[in-house]
């Protein structure tokens, strides 16, 4: 790579800019420090490549299904011919079906098109149901005060609406007992008919046992 040494100068230095990609273009800015060390520092930047859709003329295709603002399909035509019937309705023609063969482009208003179209994804995400899974731990020796929080605890998770994912963790030679696990396990799953489904039975990975239970569709 090349440099040419801009003939700005500031008190600290100056920006010796370098030859790149036009999408990516290297500069190194030189300083000064105190005792004359000289310090490079590299800056990457990017254009901004604008909307990922392409419209007008930024259609590239040599020939587009053309989709008029009503509706009515005008059949195969060239992207000019298209872009010219936009302009004299005061319209964008915009690529709505790149992947098509050929590209399906419709004469639209482009900036009213974009919020229509950002509605609908944020009337769509908040109609999504986020579902989150919440652990909660036990001991293979779990006495039955602890138990009985620990099972409440998970009944209110299903309630809400989350899953449970009930694990029961072994330490040292307390994995030879896994039977304990399991049984601890099966008893959980029994007191939580009412709140909640099996959807993962007893597993075993590593020193740990677990379950995970949905809630029950309403």
């Amino acid at each position: 790579m090349r440099f040419k040494i801009s003939p700005r100068k500031s008190a600290i230095g100056f920006v010796v800019a370098g030859r790149g990609t036009p999408n990516n273009r290297l500069v190194e800015r030189r300083c000064f420090g105190a005792g004359g060390s000289n310090i490079s520092r590299f800056q990457t930047g990017r254009r901004d490549r604008g909307p990922s859709v392409r419209v007008n003329e930024r259609i590239r295709a040599r020939e587009i299904r053309v989709i008029d603002d009503d509706g009515t399909q005008l059949g195969i035509k060239s992207p000019q011919e298209a872009l010219e019937i936009a302009r004299s309705k005061g319209l964008d023609l915009v690529e709505v079906a790149a992947s098509a063969t050929p590209p399906v482009c419709r004469i639209i208003n482009f900036g009213k098109w974009q919020y229509e179209q950002k509605k609908k994804q944020k009337e769509a995400k908040a109609k999504q149901t986020i579902i989150t899974v919440k652990e909660i731990k036990f001991r293979p020796g779990t006495d039955e005060h602890d138990y009985n929080f620990k099972k409440n605890h998970a009944a209110r998770i299903l309630q809400d609406g989350d899953k449970v994912k009930a694990t029961v963790h072994f330490r040292g030679r307390e994995i030879t007992h896994k039977e304990l696990g399991n049984s601890l396990l099966v008893r959980l799953e029994a007191d939580l008919t009412d709140a909640g489904i099996v959807e993962t039975r007893p597993r075993l990975e590593g020193m740990n046992m677990f379950i995970i239970l949905a809630p029950k569709k309403k």
